[in-house]
């Protein structure tokens, strides 16, 4: 140990000394190789090894597991050995449901009871330099009729089902944990505090940040220095899979059990939909007892996009976990599918396309982590120099995904899914204009363009089913997509949680015209016999009853197209391709407690 260190030696502290030992017996003594003698970067030295230290601890079983995970990973890697060697695929079992029938409105129902031993979890790790947006992706809006930003829709969704399933019975507050990295971590804490939490008590909600892991600069795992700076590791993010890692080492996993909860809904930061199928999905769970339901939509054939599948080996083990689409095609034809993933009669693949959101029964959950640490089996991909695989084109590191959970779990846990159709249920925004303009037709934007107008057509075809006259929906271009436009509905979650409860609030003939804007801010809002053509907001406290009828007729808020390029625009409309002019509505605003009525 001393020949690469010589006297630096006595700059450590015995921990550190350990942990320099560790190293260099796992081949790593490159690290300390060119080191001057004591008196000369002192400094530099304690402070790289304050980074090996947080390495160290931030990984489940230290630096040792990751190198000796990452020479077993890259190994396999340049051998080309294939992870579903032994496995055969099959359809696993799960839920189907189809908006707004009697066995979604039961699921829906259960789900909303459910939700009091509910606890949420955000994955919101990432910067919104993907979509041309400078700031972090949870501020970003989900849509621009109100300006309602991701964070903001997901707090007041969690607070309208946490309200919802009290029922009279004292409430109990629903937690929400944010996994948060370098980058976000700051802005994300500012963004709640300047805005009062969106509501919720500063206390049921905690942030956990995510720190990167090492990078790798050969097949021998060892780890990478900065090119100008010998006295600094190369890190990289280790992916959303810690998230698992991070809620079992802080100790919030066993606060809730202790607590009485049962439930632990994990989702990412850009999907406008999902709270309209979480309900209906908690409500599976429950209703099938698993300990892990994976969150679907219907998914095409060779789609590309991850399915749920049941993998079998040889030797007995099974599980079922996310295939992604290029390695679930040639599994199919290697094991006796000589068509590959095909669609079936319902004109979908049987296996359902992953949306990355999974809720997990608390109890097993925790068990599993007292095995693994919150450890999560991890993939490599290294770019190489050559087809010998000897050397990288630049440095690589370990990677997991959140989705990989069931990985390690017995073939006792009981694994399920449910599909929503997607129109209800994802609508990611994670591609840029430029991006999203070059997607083929047919296949989904996932732009800030097509995520704002799903969440305009949810709404309308929602109302729709409620039984409102909603104009038929036009197809427009905008950033060179071609998206169905339809009346630009919206409301809060208190107002329409649940299916059923959407119907208790609209009644009589109601109709809304293409060209009208409908904002609904407000619980005891209802809507009787309303003809809309134009723009109307109802904004009304929660103990205020307002009951909407009449004819609305303005000039409303005029849809106008917005170039990506146009640095005169801000970048929030720029992503989108789109604006409102607000040329004339009616807005109503009602702060006092009280039973109103607006006839227009």
């Amino acid at each position: 140990m001393a020949s690469s260190l010589g006297e630096n030696l006595n700059l450590l502290s015995t921990q550190q000394q350990e942990l320099v030992k560790m190293l260099l017996e796992n081949g790593q003594d490159h690290l300390f190789r060119d080191w001057p003698p004591p008196g000369v970067d002192d400094d530099h030295k304690k402070a790289f090894l304050d980074q090996l230290t947080l390495l160290d601890s931030s990984y489940p079983g230290g630096l040792e597991s990751y190198i000796k995970n990452a020479k077993r990973l890259l190994a396999d890697s340049k051998a080309g050995n294939n992870p579903y060697d032994g496995f055969t695929p099959s359809v696993p079992t799960g839920e189907t449901l189809t908006f707004g029938d009697e066995n979604y409105i039961n699921f829906e129902e259960t789900g909303v009871h459910e939700a009091r031993k509910a606890a949420f979890v955000l994955v919101a790790g990432g910067l919104g330099e993907r979509l041309g947006y400078s700031g972090i992706k949870v501020a970003l809006p989900a849509e621009t009729t109100t300006g309602t930003c991701f964070i903001q829709h997901y707090i007041e969704s969690i607070l309208a089902l946490q309200d919802a399933s009290s029922q009279g019975e004292s409430q109990t507050q629903i937690p929400l944990a944010i996994m948060t990295s370098d980058d976000t971590h700051g802005r994300t804490l500012e963004l709640l505090e300047s805005n009062s939490y969106f509501g919720m008590q500063p206390t049921q909600v905690t942030l956990l940040k995510q720190e990167k892991v090492a990078c790798l600069e050969d097949n021998d795992a060892r780890l990478a220095l900065e090119q100008q700076n010998k006295y600094r590791i190369q890190t990289k993010p280790h992916g959303h899979g810690d998230v698992h890692s991070l809620l079992y080492s802080s100790g919030i996993l066993n606060v809730w059990y202790d607590a009485g909860l049962k439930w632990v809904l994990f989702f990412q930061d850009t999907n406008g939909l999902l709270f309209k199928a979480i309900p209906a999905a908690l409500g599976v769970s429950a209703s099938k007892q698993y300990n892990v339901n994976s969150l679907a939509v219907p998914r095409k054939a060779k789609e590309a996009i991850g399915g749920i599948t049941r993998l079998t080996h040889s030797d007995g083990r099974s599980m079922v976990i996310n295939v992604e689409y290029n390695q679930l095609d040639p599994l199919l034809r290697a094991s006796g599918y000589p068509e590959g993933d095909v669609n079936c009669e319902t004109g979908y693949s049987p296996f359902p396309g992953n949306i990355n959101q999974l809720i997990l029964e608390l109890g097993p959950y925790i068990e599993e982590l007292s095995k693994t640490g919150g450890a999560i089996q991890e993939f490599v991909n290294p770019k190489y120099k050559d087809a010998s695989k000897t050397s990288f084109k630049s440095s690589t590191r370990l990677e997991c995904m959140m989705q990989d959970y069931p990985k390690t779990l017995p073939p006792s846990a009981r694994v399920g899914f449910t599909v929503m159709e997607t129109w209800f249920a994802y609508a990611p925004v994670k591609n840029n204009a430029e991006d999203a303009a070059k997607v083929p037709k047919g296949n989904p934007y996932h732009s800030a363009t097509s995520g704002e107008m799903a969440i305009y057509r949810a709404n309308s075809i929602i109302l729709k089913k409620a039984g409102v006259q909603v104009a038929e929906p036009v197809l427009q271009v905008f950033n060179g997509q071609e998206v169905e436009v339809w009346p630009r509905v919206t409301w809060k979650p208190k107002w329409g949680l649940t299916f059923s409860r959407i119907k208790s609030k609209v009644s009589g003939n109601c109709s809304i015209s293409l060209r009208s804007t409908l904002a609904i801010k407000g619980q005891n809002i209802f809507i009787e016999n309303l003809s809309l053509d134009g723009a109307l907001i109802i904004d009304a406290v929660d103990d205020a009853e307002v009951n909407v009828s009449g004819s609305v007729q303005n000039n409303g808020w005029i849809l106008e197209t917005v170039d990506y390029k146009d640095t005169t625009e801000p970048e929030v409309l720029r992503i989108r391709g789109f604006k409102f002019n607000k040329a004339e509505q009616l807005e109503t605003k009602y702060s006092e407690p009280g039973k109103f009525h607006l006839k227009a």
